[in-house]
Formats: structure tokens, sequence, C-alpha cells
């Protein structure tokens, strides 16, 4: 039995998307869910205790980022990352794939590993998949993810193949590596770019090794909407129905929304804490920039229809007025917004696959986020 297991409870007949449950050792999450970012053990501004009044069931942290500081042997002796953080429900901890292929000039790619440099200050390191493996058993986090190459966009079809089946044989070397099964469970992270083609060898040699779970990396990395939702109907479907599925890195409304409808169960972004910290909002109505100098003397909520903390409490003008006087609150607010707007849009998806009504409430969303216009690659 894996540690994490999916529960198919209903798909939607006017969409087709799914509504389950996730079960994991530190509680049950309903799905489709957004799990905020805490990447370096810590959602950017936001206390434990703030995450569970939000409803936040599962959060994800950072390998590559706790390796390098405070070091997984710390986190290890501190009991893991639940007893280090002090949270008591689920975590997801990427591989850390990701973050190093992103250093470019700072990594050097072999089939035993990937050889960079830190960017904190330049020493040298070396993570192989049994490392990664190593380092998020220290961790203990309840769903760990396979290390995998994110090929960027774009990227020649040769370049993308190859990398395709090596991260293939890296999740094998995952597999045998990691002995912890009763604890964590281990996902596999389906690759190949934007090739139909890779996609589907890619999901069916990952299938075949029987993972209690499937990620799709490599999308939303700057590649066209229409393209990412080809490759999402490309791959979905060869994914077995009794595992959760998992996309990488995507968190605008859109997206959540069309991923679920696609079959997706899970997502994961900076965005809501990235332009919070920015001073931007996402409202029913659509994004409000609230530092803006015409919300100055306007005393109403940052959305209306919200019930967050922020909403409740405070103003436009007032979170303007922090925001503008330097004073870290401002910041706070529109983070702690952000992450209910997008916990409670997947609350009101989940209701509306239980009902049947996805695409009726998908719909109606758009045309008051989008003031009546459909965001790119979306066809109704």
């Amino acid at each position: 039995m894996a540690a994490v297991t999916y529960e198919l409870i209903k798909i939607c007949k006017q969409s087709g998307a799914r509504l389950g449950i996730l079960h994991t050792p530190h509680g049950d999450i309903e799905t489709p869910t957004f799990m905020p970012v805490g990447t370096q053990a810590s959602v950017k501004g936001i206390s434990p205790g703030e995450l569970r009044e939000l409803n936040a069931r599962i959060i994800l942290s950072n390998t590559y980022h706790l390796y390098l500081r405070p070091g997984h042997e710390l986190i290890r002796e501190a009991g893991g990352l639940h007893k280090f953080m002090n949270w008591d429900r689920a975590i997801l901890t990427d591989s850390g794939g990701f973050q190093i292929f992103s250093l470019s000039s700072l990594r050097k790619i072999t089939e035993e590993g990937v050889y960079f440099n830190s960017h904190l200050d330049g020493s040298k390191h070396f993570i192989s998949p049994e490392k990664a493996m190593e380092i998020e058993n220290a961790l203990g986090a309840d769903v760990i993810m396979a290390f995998d190459e994110c090929a960027p966009y774009p990227s020649s079809y040769e370049y993308t193949k190859k990398s395709m089946y090596m991260t293939t044989r890296w999740a094998e070397r995952c597999l045998k590596a990691h002995t912890d099964t009763e604890r964590q469970s281990l996902f596999g992270i389906v690759q190949g770019g934007m090739y139909a083609d890779l996609r589907k060898i890619s999901a069916q040699d990952l299938v075949s090794m029987d993972f209690p779970g499937y990620a799709i990396g490599g999308l939303s990395v700057g590649e066209p909407a229409p393209l990412m939702y080809e490759m999402l109907e490309e791959t979905v479907p060869l994914l077995p129905d009794n595992k959760a599925r998992y996309l990488m890195g995507v968190g605008t409304p859109d997206y959540l929304i069309e991923g679920a409808i696609r079959g997706i169960d899970m997502f994961d972004c900076v965005l809501p804490t990235r332009i919070g910290r920015n001073g931007t909002c996402m409202t029913t109505h659509g994004k409000v920039i609230v530092r803006d100098a015409k919300y100055a003397r306007d005393f109403t909520p940052v959305d209306p229809d919200c019930g967050c903390m922020a909403c409740r409490d405070h103003t436009r003008a007032y979170i303007r007025h922090l925001i503008k006087a330097g004073e870290m609150y401002g910041l706070r607010l529109t983070t702690l917004h952000n992450l209910y707007f997008l916990i409670d849009l997947m609350k009101q998806v989940r209701y509306a696959i239980l009902n049947d009504s996805l695409l009726d409430f998908r719909r109606e969303f758009y045309e008051k986020y989008y003031n009546g216009k459909l965001p790119d690659g979306v066809r109704i």
C-alpha cells in the first residue's frame, strides 16, 4: 500500500473533470486542489496558522533550496520538514531539477547526474537521482518527486528526445533508491517538451513503472497556451485513472480551470504570492493593482465578493497606504488574499464538478474575470 493514494469520487458529466481525494499520512485532500508554494520551508510572509485558516491542505517546498540552506541533514535532525516548519498537514517536495536546470551556465548535465554551482556562494555540488532521493527522504515530505530534466522552450526534437529518455532512466534509478515507501510516495514526471509522440512515450514508460502518482512537467515554460492545452490533451488520457495527476508550475485562474477540465488533480505556482508582493490582487472581476494611485480614496474591499481577512477587515485605500509606506502588513494582506482566492476557486471548481456544471461555471467565471473576453487558447 502506497503512503499516498488517490480515490476517484466522481467525473463531471458536463466536462469530464475529476473529483477525488488524495489520502496522505498528514490528512486527506479534496481534489482538484491548489498547493501554495513554500520554497524555503515557508510560504512567503504567511504563517502555518494562517495557511490552516485559508484551508490549505498541502503545500510545496523546494529540494534544491533546502539542500543548499539549511541542509537536509539539519532538517532530518529537526525531525523532518513537518516539525521543522510546524506544519501538520501534507507537504510535497519537488526534486530540485527545475531550479538546477534554470542555472544554465552554472551547471553541467551528465548521465550520472548534474554538476552545478550554488547560486548563493558559487560552491560546487553534484546531485544524482540517488542523491535527490537521499535529500527528499531526509526532508520527509508526503509526496516526493523524481529527479528529471526540464527541457527549455523551445528545444529541438533531438534534444528533447534525448532529455526525455534520460529522465526516464533517472526515474528508474529514483524508484530503486527510494526506500521509505510507507511514509512517502514518489511521483514520476512526464516530460517530452512540445512533441506529442515524446509525451506519449514518456507517459507509457513511466506508467509501466507503476508510480503512486504522476506529474506533467515541462509545461508553462513560455509556450503559447494552446500548445500547453494540446500537450495536456495528448498526455493525460495515458495516465491511470486511479492515480493522482499533477500539473507542475501553473497558477493563473484559466490554467487551473482548463487543467481541471482536462483531468488534472493538483496544481502549484508561486504566482499568487509573487504578484501579491508586487501589490497585485486577483479578484472576481479580474486583477486589481491595489498600489495604483486611483485606489488612494477607495474605501471598498479589494474584492467585495471575497471572504478573506484582507477583504473582510480592510479597504483598498488602507492596503495601498501600507504598501506605499513600506509596511510589510500591506503585502502580507495582498498575499493572503491571492492564496485565499485560488484555494477558494478550486473549492468552487470541485462544487461545480459535483453538480455536473463545470463548463457553466467556467463560462460565468471568465465572463467576470476576463471582462467578457476569453483567455488565450480557450474555446467555449
